[in-house]
Parts: structure tokens; C-alpha cells; sequence
């Protein structure tokens, strides 16, 4: 998290709303020591409550179950130069992003509750993008079945939660004017988005 308090965010529901839209995190534990990172898909279970699957031949699987969690979710961001500030000689280039880090204990999925991840994960991202939306449904039993007995489920209960939004606040008016005409010349749009409601 940055140290500046003004890229922080407000409270927990907004990381935690965050982290739920953004739906992709990098999973840090340090299992006996070694630190490890996985990537994964997450979907919110309750509140305060996240899940993911892994393939039961990642390395870190056999490791999650009870461990401490962090997961990791990055936004919007991009490199900003000082060019695109009112007064560029005096500036160093830094960069914008929107973020949130959610620490938590993961405790391994029982079959019910990773089939209702998987379920949910579809539920949440299949609308829209085919005329059809794909369901376990559609597929064999004995099909699902083997493939689903090859990956393992875990869910975080969430602990704390930290959000960045560093988005040119600590700048002058005119200055923030000038990055996000310089954030859609380059075609950034998303993080000129960002900056425009922040």
C-alpha cells in the first residue's frame, strides 16, 4: 500500500467491492519459509469471505490449506510522465494504479462448496458474452466429474483490507488535466476513466 494517505482508500466494503470486480489475484503465501505465488480467479462466498481453485498439481495447493493469504489485485494503472504535467522540468515520472490487497487465512473446499464456486464463477462472467452461457450442465457428468476431481477449492476468510488509488490527487487541477489528456492520446483509457471520477 502506498504510505501516502491521500491515495488510500475509504473502508473495507470498498476494497472488498473492488477486489470482487476485479475478479483476478496474485495469491502470496510463504509456505515453510519459500515464498510462493499463484494466480487465480476469485469470486466473493459472503461478506468477508473470497474463493478460488487451483489444479491439485500446482505447487503451492498442498501448502494453502490453513495458511495465511494474501491476495493481490491490480486495476487501472500505467506509467505517467512529466510531460503531461503544466510545469514538466521540475517533476520525475511516477506511475498511477488502482489497487487492493486483501490478507486472510485459506482453508481448503469441501466438493459441494467447489462445485458452487464453480457454478459462480461462470454465473458471474458467461452473461453476455454468448448467446448461450456455458453451464456444468452442458457438459457429460462423468466428464465434469474427472476434471473436477483434478483441481482443488479454497476459501479466504478475509482478515484486513488495503486500497490504493493512486491517481495524481497530491497534483494540481491543471496538472490532473494534463495526465488524462495524455492517458487517452496514448490510449490508456481506463485509468484516464479512473482519474476523471476519483
Amino acid at each position: 500500500m502506498h504510505p501516502n494517505r491521500a491515495f488510500h482508500g475509504q473502508d473495507d466494503e470498498e476494497g472488498l467491492a473492488l477486489a470482487e470486480r476485479l475478479a483476478f489475484a496474485h495469491i502470496f503465501a510463504v509456505p515453510e519459509g519459500r515464498p510462493m505465488v499463484v494466480h487465480a480467479p476469485i469470486v466473493r462466498a459472503s461478506k468477508r469471505a473470497f474463493r478460488f481453485h487451483l489444479a491439485r498439481g500446482n505447487r503451492m495447493t498442498q501448502h494453502l490449506d490453513g495458511a495465511t493469504v494474501l491476495l493481490s489485485l491490480v486495476g487501472a494503472q500505467g506509467y505517467i510522465t512529466p510531460n503531461w504535467y503544466a510545469q514538466p522540468p521540475d517533476q520525475v515520472p511516477t506511475w498511477n494504479y488502482i489497487a487492493v490487497e486483501l490478507d486472510g487465512t485459506a482453508r481448503l473446499l469441501p466438493d459441494e462448496a467447489l462445485i458452487e464456486q464453480l457454478d459462480r464463477l461462470a454465473e458471474v462472467h458467461e452473461p453476455g458474452l454468448s448467446p448461450a452461457p456455458w453451464t456444468r450442465g452442458k457438459m457429460a457428468p462423468a466428464k465434469f466429474e474427472a476434471m473436477h476431481r483434478a483441481i482443488a477449492g479454497f476459501e479466504v476468510e478475509i482478515d484486513s483490507v488495503r486500497v490504493t488509488r493512486k491517481l495524481s490527487q497530491n497534483k494540481p487541477d491543471q496538472d490532473r488535466a494534463g495526465v488524462i489528456a495524455g492517458l487517452i492520446a496514448s490510449g490508456n483509457l481506463s485509468l484516464a476513466q479512473a482519474m476523471r471520477v476519483a
